[in-house]
């Protein structure tokens, strides 16, 4: 099944939507209280309360660092502007967020240099898939803002 990249492009925004909301919900919890610096520091404490924390704050870190190489290497293909805006929100508000964000502005890049090319194709049991795996990240998203 082919993809339109406008699809494409609104599925990226409501998943960093998703990412921003369930992100900052937390931090905002954490924070409450506390100046920015404080709020920081009890964050990042807090990361290494356990193996759980630790192991999962690596993995993000590492996709984090994919993501940020991929990024750039990327927009200096594309002569996108404004990658480092995209690697600072990463870094500061939500790689989460920003990461399908700068995908939007890839696809809107790719489009004006495609014209009306399709973003790409999916066979049933992808989208299956990848519909499970949002699911489940929606899931979590909700019961880590309610906990």
């Amino acid at each position: 099944m082919e993809i339109s990249r406008k699809v494409l492009c609104v599925v990226y925004g409501i998943i960093g939507g998703v990412a921003l909301v369930g992100c900052w919900g937390n931090n905002l919890q954490l924070f409450q209280g506390l100046d920015i610096l404080g709020g920081n520091i009890r964050f990042w404490q807090l990361t290494l309360a356990n193996p759980a924390s630790r192991s999962i704050t690596v993995d993000i870190l590492g996709i984090g660092l994919a993501a940020v190489l991929w990024m750039f290497l990327e927009a200096r293909r594309l002569a996108m502007r404004g990658v480092w805006l995209w690697v600072l929100f990463g870094l500061f508000i939500a790689i989460g967020a920003a990461f399908p964000w700068f995908l939007i502005h890839r696809e809107r890049t790719l489009a004006r240099r495609d014209g009306a090319a399709p973003a790409g194709t999916l066979a049933m049991a992808d989208m299956v898939g990848v519909g499970v795996i949002a699911i489940i990240l929606l899931g979590y998203t909700i019961l880590a803002l309610t906990w």
